[in-house]
């Protein structure tokens, strides 16, 4: 572990995010552009959000399954919006076993091509609807500025994809999975978001509608974090999945598609993060307590270490994902700062007076504070601690997020804005792509979203003064 300072939050984000990422030993950059490699802090930690995921998944009813890697060009092909939008990012697969293929195949972009077109073996009847089914997988997107965790070619998601036999069915399934998205990023990453509907110039290609939560990360800029399509008829048609139903008809299937990915574990550090480093939500954090044993002697040691692991094995039987740290070869300020930088919520430091005395030093990784607690009451206030440090950082999130959102009074001051602090700001919009794309080609912002139900909102165009149609929240993002 690097012992100089982490570059300052404030005055060089980038940098900082980089030297957090790669110091608190969360991933580091793969042999191939774009590629990465995730070290065990960081894989811990997305597995512990596909674990709240996946059971959220499986409580409303839905089924892992798994598709392959590669899709022949021909069934991506086949949906013509799909493979417009997503022509400029796949990799594609021409020679294999020393010989040119007959067909080149793509290295998935997304899986809908090949699971429909798996879906229409599958349903005849509308008593085979609904299909809920959810993949865990990696995807490629051939990335142009890729950065660890936010974008990079390979990554790491789960992609949910059902077919229901009518439209308020899938659209009520869309809107759904956006909520469980919105409960796993607050709840459990305790990441303030922003739930909406994208506009068309920004929606999943081939969808009829794309819902979405956003969020607010530390400089001001906005991130996508997970997003959920009502796909109408659209692959239904494409790859022609019928079904007779319940009055003898014959239907194409309505579907959906939402995606959470791997890039959450860069919210997480871009939303809690400080100047010292990571500050995990317990509810995600690999270790949620460190026990540091101080000591000088053999003697010391012998009866620090006793008690110490005593009060490991106790948190750990209830449930508490506790370290010991007994690493001889470091002093304890070493270790205290490690466990700093990567974002442990709670430390627990015991020495030889602590031992006699029937206390530890609790210091909690979000205020710094350093309290005295007698050793019996450390393993029954030790979720209350956690929650409290859980909702403390939630709360921080949303106040800052609260004070970077800003309602638009004019173009001027809010191009003006976006260039002095960022942020979120909501104004009234004409849904003209022209004048969308005008105004992102003058600030770099993008509608981040639109009220999930339209609204009017009363008042003219913020930028070309005809008659406002939708409330739009724009903000520059990743």
């Amino acid at each position: 572990m690097s012992t100089s300072a982490l570059p300052s939050r404030e005055s060089d984000f980038p940098g900082w995010y980089v030297e957090v990422v790669k110091r608190a030993e969360l991933a580091e950059h793969g042999p191939a552009r774009g590629s990465m490699i995730m070290r065990p802090h960081g894989y811990a930690i997305w597995e512990l959000t596909q674990r709240a995921l996946d059971d959220r998944f499986k409580a409303t009813g839905h089924e892992n399954v798994y598709f392959p890697l590669l899709i022949p060009m021909s069934l991506l092909a086949k949906e013509a919006d799909h493979v417009e939008g997503f022509e400029p990012q796949v990799a594609v697969v021409t020679r294999g076993g020393g010989e040119e293929l007959d067909e080149p195949l793509a290295i998935r972009p997304s899986s809908e091509s090949i699971i429909w077109n798996t879906y229409r073996r599958w349903v005849q009847s509308y008593r085979d609807l609904p299909l809920l089914y959810n993949q865990w997988a990696n995807v490629m997107r051939w990335e142009l500025r890729p950065r660890l965790f936010l974008r990079t070619t390979e990554f790491l998601w789960q992609e949910g994809h059902t077919a229901h036999a009518t439209s308020h069915e899938a659209m009520t399934e869309a809107l759904r999975m956006l909520e469980v998205y919105r409960e796993v990023a607050e709840e459990v990453l305790a990441i303030p978001v922003l739930p909406g509907r994208k506009s068309p110039g920004e929606r999943f290609p081939g969808a009829v509608e794309t819902f979405t939560i956003e969020g607010l990360m530390r400089d001001g800029k906005a991130l996508q974090c997970g997003t959920s399509h009502f796909l109408g008829q659209n692959f239904g048609r494409a790859y022609d999945v019928t079904f007779l139903d319940a009055d003898g008809q014959t239907e194409h299937a309505w579907g959906t598609s939402w995606g959470f990915s791997a890039r959450m574990v860069g919210a997480t550090i871009m939303a809690h993060g400080d100047d010292a480093g990571l500050r995990l939500p317990p509810a995600v954090a690999p270790i949620q307590v460190a026990v540091v044993p101080i000591y000088r002697s053999d003697e010391e040691r012998q009866a620090v270490l006793g008690v110490a692991e005593s009060l490991r094995a106790d948190l750990a039987a209830a449930g508490v994902r506790v370290r010991l740290d007994d690493r001889d070869q470091h002093r304890p300020g070493y270790k205290f700062a490690e466990w700093e930088l990567k974002g442990v919520p709670v430390r627990i430091e015991i020495g030889p007076r602590d031992v006699q005395a029937g206390r530890v030093i609790v210091a909690s990784r979000l205020g710094g504070d350093r309290q005295e607690v007698a050793l019996a009451d450390i393993v029954s206030g030790m979720p209350d601690r956690l929650a409290d440090i859980q909702s403390a950082l939630f709360g921080d999130a949303l106040a800052f997020r609260d004070a970077n959102t800003h309602e638009i009074a004019s173009f001027e001051s809010f191009a003006e804005g976006l260039n002095e602090r960022g942020g979120f700001w909501t104004g009234p919009w004409c849904a003209n792509a022209d004048c969308e794309a005008e105004i992102s080609a003058k600030t770099k912002a993008t509608i981040r979203l639109l009220p999930i139900e339209p609204r009017e909102p009363g008042s003219a165009c913020m930028h070309c003064g005809r008659p406002g149609v939708e409330t739009a929240t724009w903000a520059r993002a990743y």
